[in-house]
């Protein structure tokens, strides 16, 4: 099941691969051309449908001539300031 955090981590990296790819004036179906990947993959991966794999999101930073970390970056801030402050230490709880 995917948490609120997972959710919102591929809710913004699939608006910045849309405003990217709108940017730079392609359409899906040429974005799909251009990575391998179908443009109803693509469709779903920009509205948080699909969960890509890392070689994946290469394949569309490639497309796109930025770095994968630009597809990440914000959301991982963002998603460890919404997961807490690691320096208080870890919950593990079952996993002791």
């Amino acid at each position: 099941m995917i948490t609120d955090n997972e959710r919102q981590l591929l809710h913004h990296m699939g608006q910045r691969i849309r405003e990217v790819r709108n940017s730079q004036g392609l359409t899906l179906d040429q974005l799909a051309r251009l990575t391998g990947i179908s443009a109803p993959a693509l469709s779903l991966i920009e509205t948080a449908k699909r969960d890509p794999r890392l070689t994946t999101l290469a394949r569309i930073a490639d497309a796109l001539r930025l770095p994968v970390s630009r597809l990440i970056e914000a959301e991982a801030a963002a998603s460890t300031t919404l997961s807490g402050d690691a320096s208080q230490g870890y919950d593990l709880g079952d996993y002791q």
